[in-house]
């Protein structure tokens, strides 16, 4: 048999969390697997899915994903359908945990989702560890961001 032609992105959204980075200084990122039920995969692919004001917090020794809302799958009636605003396990290897729950502890850094994309057919998302920035780091974020699009634009005028 022939292997079977790959599908277009289309089906397979990535929600990207982008006030994470305005808003924390990533150090470092990780891949953790999440624990859905199946309406919610089925709104992912669909692209009904929000990670605006969620962030990752311990509860014992487990990492929960709180706050991103997963709309409910409307072809499915609405009978067996998810609660769209639950907390949803992260999964992660112990010494993964361990370290993240050290990070958080001792040295006082954040864990915030990323990015959330299918990979091998899996729901999979990217968390970052990082502090909180404030103000004066916003805004030299800005005047970086300004410095670069004005050289930019100089060289492409060949000047």
């Amino acid at each position: 048999m022939s292997k079977k032609a790959k599908k277009s992105g289309a089906s397979n959204p990535t929600v990207e969390n982008r006030r994470a980075r305005h808003n924390y200084a990533i150090q470092s990122d990780l891949e953790a697997g999440i624990a859905l039920v199946g309406s919610e995969v089925k709104s992912i692919r669909a692209g009904q899915v929000s990670l605006a004001e969620s962030y990752c917090f311990f509860v014992g020794d487990e990492l929960f994903l709180i706050g991103a809302r997963i709309e409910p799958w409307k072809p499915g009636g609405g009978h067996h359908n998810h609660v769209p605003d639950r907390r949803r396990k992260l999964l992660l290897h112990r010494r993964e945990l361990d370290r993240l729950q050290k990070a958080t502890q001792r040295d006082g850094l954040f864990i915030v989702p990323l990015k959330l994309y299918f990979k091998g057919g899996r729901v999979k998302i990217l968390i970052g560890i990082g502090r909180s920035k404030n103000q004066r780091d916003k805004r030299a974020d800005v005047k970086d961001r300004d410095a670069k699009r004005m050289i930019a634009r100089v060289l492409k005028r060949g000047g």
